[in-house]
């Protein structure tokens, strides 16, 4: 962190850890916006062996206190500070939203219902269903309209093999790719490559798709600036879109909701596609653990 922040947390910083699916996050809650955690921070803390481990970093921030963020304040009071594992930016997180939401349910900041949070994909409503006697409820998050560029052709390769790919955006961009099997995604420690190149300026979510049955389909991704992580929220609503369109079904003009099981290595996500286009993704999210990390 920067030499004045460091300073002013000589104490240690307070975190905490929670996961989506096995997707996982450090959580900085920083209300004020007061600290400075530039990119080589951001790695340092998901260093699963140096620092705290994680596939990505949620900074808390009030709306209010950030330039991003500022004029979705009257909407949102909370905004999502999302930084990839490496530290890059990203637009959107799915997964990460509702660990986010957990969060603020856990801090007392919101309760069970519905709760607007501002990211940089915009305002995204969640709804947190009570807890049960089995654990905390499922959250639902509206993940807003998801948008097919109609630009050339995508392909997708790794080694040898190549396949078509579909685009679909969510906020963020996604390379979604039909297989035989998942195993031909190959290791995805190194990105997938995506042609052409100008397709994806900023990089790509890459997801590798097999069909389980009916409503059912099974993933894995390599997710920009964190690798194969265990899971994709904004990847299975990519998912279950483009799954859809290969089937034929667009809820737009049948008028009825298309709903897909998206299985990934850590758990299920139920996503549906609603008529006036709205996705929403519902599926678990927990707090594992909180401290003080020593500078």
């Amino acid at each position: 962190m920067s030499d004045d922040t460091a300073g002013s947390t000589t104490l240690g910083l307070p975190f905490l850890k929670g996961h989506g699916t096995q997707n996982d996050f450090v959580i900085v809650p920083d209300p004020d916006g007061l600290l400075d955690i530039g990119p080589a921070d951001v790695a340092r803390l998901c260093d699963r062996r140096a620092g705290i481990g994680g596939d990505g970093l949620l900074r808390v921030v009030r709306s209010a206190a950030h330039p991003e963020a500022a004029g979705m304040a009257a909407e949102a009071e909370w905004f999502m500070d999302y930084r990839n594992a490496d530290g890059s930016v990203a637009e959107m997180c799915g997964n990460g939203i509702r660990v986010f939401a957990r969060y603020l349910a856990h801090a007392g900041h919101t309760g069970a219902g519905d709760v607007a949070i501002a990211t940089r994909a915009g305002v995204r409503r969640v709804h947190l269903a009570k807890d049960g006697p089995d654990g905390p409820g499922e959250i639902t998050v509206d993940m807003g309209r998801a948008v097919l560029p109609g630009t050339d052709p995508v392909e997708v390769a790794v080694g040898a093999r190549r396949w078509p790919a579909r685009n679909v955006n969510m906020g963020n961009p996604h390379a979604v790719v039909f297989v035989d099997d998942l195993d031909h995604a190959g290791d995805l420690l190194t990105a997938p490559a995506v042609s052409p190149a100008g397709v994806y300026p900023d990089g790509v979510n890459v997801e590798f798709v097999v069909e389980r049955g009916p409503g059912h389909v099974a993933m894995r991704v390599h997710e920009r600036g964190s690798g194969e992580t265990r899971s994709c929220g904004t990847g299975t609503c990519a998912v279950a879109v483009a799954a859809a369109r290969r089937h034929g079904a667009d809820p737009a003009v049948t008028g009825r909701p298309a709903a897909y099981r998206v299985d990934v290595p850590g758990g299920r996500l139920l996503i549906t596609e609603h008529p006036d286009g709205r996705v929403e993704m519902t599926g678990p999210a927990v707090i594992v653990a909180q401290g003080t990390l020593h500078l």
